[in-house]
């Protein structure tokens, strides 16, 4: 249909056709950005900030964080759609309808909108909080776009262990939003994030697998099986939960967060654990899910023991 054409049929549309067509297109926007991830990162990032802040965070600057911190997470996902629409045109239903990958945004749209969005973040983080946390939340786009997406994703199984560390920046860039520097329980809250999302990620993939596979993206359980997966998911799992009751039991972070995480490091192992001796879909789902509300309780205790401090 030529523009002249859909322009006319808009213009003769019923009113609720065109509004129709709005919301359509509005959501398919929003579907760009996604949402849920884009609110786990930002919660890592509110919740670094309020500890860094000692549990009183300025108010400006952590509106600037939510605000900034969620267009980054969004500008880098468009882009993520506009580079992944010929793999996600492969992997299944809920791929290929995505927007840019079933051609209802088009390519140079969705980059437009990526682009605009994390320039928007790096405008609003500068202008509100301050130069670190913007150059920060920009780097954490720029790693998943550049790093992950066009590298390694494609390339190896090792993709979402060294891609991860897009997901662990945004608790950096929370944690110098509250006062322009960055201190040992940033880089703690890191390497959580880090350790955390291989076998987060890795229990998704077993869902998955035979979508990764039809896409040809090395995902560990396409390269080594579901076995090895579930087993490689036990071993990180055991390291996480070490990991984060170090920074309780060196002071860093308080009794409160201590608490927080020897419960939650110790479900998700036993989730692993299950997971490792039957790799079906019931207990990859569980594991993935938990996992999520892993990282979210964690954080969640790690500002809420800042603030009881």
């Amino acid at each position: 249909m030529a523009v002249s054409d859909t322009a006319e049929a808009l213009t003769t549309a019923p009113p609720r056709a065109v509004i129709g067509a709005a919301v359509a297109g509005w959501r398919d926007y929003m579907t760009l950005t996604k949402p849920r991830i884009m609110s786990l990162l930002v919660l890592t990032a509110v919740c670094a900030m309020v500890a860094a802040a000692g549990g009183d965070p300025a108010l400006l600057p952590l509106a600037a964080l939510v605000v900034g911190g969620g267009l980054s997470c969004g500008g880098a996902s468009a882009l993520n759609h506009v580079l992944d629409r010929d793999i996600d045109r492969l992997m299944g239903p809920r791929t290929a309808s995505r927007p840019v990958a079933a051609g209802r945004i088009s390519p140079a749209r969705a980059t437009v909108f990526g682009l605009v969005l994390l320039a928007l973040s790096f405008a609003v983080l500068a202008a509100f909080a301050n130069l670190l946390a913007a150059v920060l939340a920009l780097c954490g786009g720029a790693f998943y776009v550049l790093v992950y997406t066009l590298w390694l994703k494609r390339t190896t199984p090792q993709n979402i262990v060294i891609g991860g560390a897009a997901g662990a920046i945004p608790p950096l860039a929370g944690w110098a939003a509250a006062n322009g520097r960055l201190g040992v329980g940033a880089a703690y809250l890191f390497v959580i994030v880090l350790l955390w999302t291989p076998p987060h990620f890795w229990a998704l993939s077993l869902l998955l697998a035979r979508n990764y596979a039809a896409a040809d993206v090395p995902m560990m359980p396409v390269v080594r099986g579901a076995a090895a997966t579930a087993q490689r998911i036990l071993v990180y799992s055991v390291v996480l939960l070490a990991v984060t009751l170090v920074p309780g039991l060196v002071g860093t972070f308080g009794v409160v967060y201590l608490a927080a995480a020897a419960v939650l490091g110790t479900v998700l192992c036993v989730l692993a654990l299950r997971l490792r001796r039957a790799t079906g879909p019931a207990n990859a789902a569980l594991m993935f899910h938990f996992s999520l509300l892993h990282l979210a309780l964690l954080f969640v205790a790690v500002a809420i023991d800042a603030a009881v401090r």
